[in-house]
């Protein structure tokens, strides 16, 4: 079996086992079906052509989660598209902040606001941390950078989704208030005018 041959059997192996969440992860960056099964595909045309690259077959995830990312971000800067789905998702850690919570369920319109105006990085950093369970050394290959880094652009991640959703929550709020007091019926005092000329009973005499 020729090297080419063989990074091709093993690259077949890694679409068979991997397709599925890469798809998803792509669905969740582009929030385009279509487009994200033809990145997907793409992602693995170029593991093959990069398959040189891959120095641990057993870091193959994050690896390719790395090729995937890095082809969501062309498309996101070549199409200028900056929005982001909403996911139901969980994670195995034992430990959830309040966060943690807000990312693992389902998100309301509040959420996919504050989500979308964070940097391409950081929303990035977010769904392979609480999506897709990347944690550590795998989350800082699959974003191509160094432990500490990746570290770091998470907990800047997590200040940003803090301040966004806070932001989001006081435009609800406000505009909640304001929806209330357009729909509030208007209620008119009762009129006192027929009090003040109907005479008193002891007046009747």
């Amino acid at each position: 079996m020729t090297d080419q041959a063989g990074a091709r059997a093993c690259v077949e192996e890694l679409f068979l086992e991997h397709h599925a969440e890469i798809y998803s992860y792509l669905c969740r960056m582009l929030r385009d079906d279509e487009l994200a099964a033809d990145l997907t595909q793409e992602t693995f045309v170029k593991a093959f052509r990069a398959y040189d690259t891959l120095l641990d077959p057993a870091r193959a995830r994050p690896w390719l989660y790395q090729i995937a990312g890095r082809t969501a971000l062309d498309e996101l800067r070549r199409r200028r598209i900056v929005r982001f789905v909403p996911w139901t998702g969980e994670s195995r850690g034992t430990d959830a902040s309040a966060e943690d919570v807000v990312l693992r369920g389902r998100l309301t319109s509040e959420m996919e606001r504050a989500l979308a105006a964070l940097p391409e990085r950081q929303r990035m950093a977010l769904l392979l941390s609480e999506l897709h369970d990347l944690t550590g050394l795998e989350l800082a290959e699959a974003l191509g950078v160094s432990h500490v880094a990746a570290r770091a652009v998470l907990t800047r991640a997590r200040e940003s989704l803090r301040q966004a959703l806070t932001v989001e929550r006081a435009r609800t709020a406000v505009a909640e208030s304001e929806g209330a007091l357009r729909g509030a019926p208007i209620v008119s005092r009762p009129s006192m005018r027929h009090d003040r000329h109907r005479p008193d009973r002891k007046d009747r005499h």
